[in-house]
């Protein structure tokens, strides 16, 4: 078993960067959305490798299923620049009489966005519930975009301790970020007022995609942002959003921790763990034409 999965994985591998080497179907509408992303960044993938991981298996009708999980690595050259991408997905393969039949992922990107906290989805707040105390309002801070760009670098595939994990974890990933940055927290125990993660609880703008989306474009005091109008203006340590359906819901953000030839960022993100992936997401199974971003600089009071 485990070596019929290192051929698939192998293959899939190949198909990357041997035009010769056919893809198994299972792959071939994702390396093609890979490769087509690539290109149009003037840019070409020069090496993949890739690690698996059994995480269970069962048996079920006299089909062999086997879960697990497995980390890329996508080595890219950029008008000589070369960028190390990652990705961490969960897939399960069926194999029946030692042949794989299917092999797909436990949760596609598009499923894992589309469903981030459905129970407060069509939740949102105003500018009324920004309205801070005294204290709050005469607080600055200090953005170290080095010390937030660190964190996302230390935790894009692993988790803090010291915060709540979610099993959709991508805006609470990049509060986190903002947070150890040194963005201050304000609003507790208010879920709908301000920015908070506190004794158990949090602010719905906090964990939730939208939520985040809507503080950044109106908060007044404490984390401050700042809405520019192209990707290149983003700084280290600054967040896009993205509305994959363009219907003004926004379902995902990301922390922009690097730069390529071009000045545009390369993003890090949770819940589909990425690193350093190219900021437009259209390699993406959400990805749609009707796809709309939203770019914050973090506002730094020094």
């Amino acid at each position: 078993m485990k070596e019929i999965l290192q051929d698939l994985l192998q293959n899939r591998l190949d198909a990357y960067v041997k035009p010769s080497v056919k893809a198994q179907r299972f792959f071939a509408e994702e390396i093609e959305r890979k490769l087509l992303s690539v290109q149009n960044r003037k840019a070409e993938i020069v090496k993949v490798s890739g690690k698996g991981k059994i995480i269970k298996n069962f048996t079920e009708d006299d089909v062999e299923k086997v879960q697990y999980q497995v980390r890329m690595r996508y080595i890219i050259n950029q008008n000589d620049n070369i960028y190390l991408e990652e990705r961490v997905e969960e897939r399960q393969a069926e194999i029946f009489r030692f042949t794989i039949v299917d092999d797909y992922p436990l949760f596609s990107e598009a499923d894992i966005l589309e469903n981030e906290q459905p129970t407060v989805r069509d939740f949102h707040f105003g500018p009324l519930d920004m309205y801070p105390s005294e204290e709050e309002e005469r607080k600055g801070y200090h953005y170290d975009r080095r010390r937030a760009v660190r964190y996302a670098e230390t935790f894009w595939n692993s988790y803090n301790p010291k915060y709540k994990k979610f099993q959709d974890n991508c805006t609470n990933f990049i509060s986190q970020c903002l947070h150890e940055g040194g963005a201050p927290m304000r609003g507790y125990p208010n879920r709908g007022n301000g920015w908070w993660m506190r004794n158990n609880n949090w602010s719905y703008s906090w964990t939730v995609a939208n939520s985040l989306r809507y503080y950044l474009q109106n908060s007044k005091s404490g984390l401050r942002a700042k809405e520019v109008s192209s990707p290149e203006q983003l700084l280290l340590g600054d967040v896009i959003c993205y509305d994959f359906q363009g219907d003004g819901r926004f379902d995902h953000n990301t922390i922009v921790v690097a730069k390529d030839a071009y000045g545009m960022p390369l993003v890090n993100a949770n819940t589909y763990n990425s690193r350093m992936r190219y900021w437009a997401y259209e390699d993406s199974s959400a990805y749609t034409p009707n796809i709309k971003y939203k770019f914050y600089s973090i506002v730094d009071d020094y």
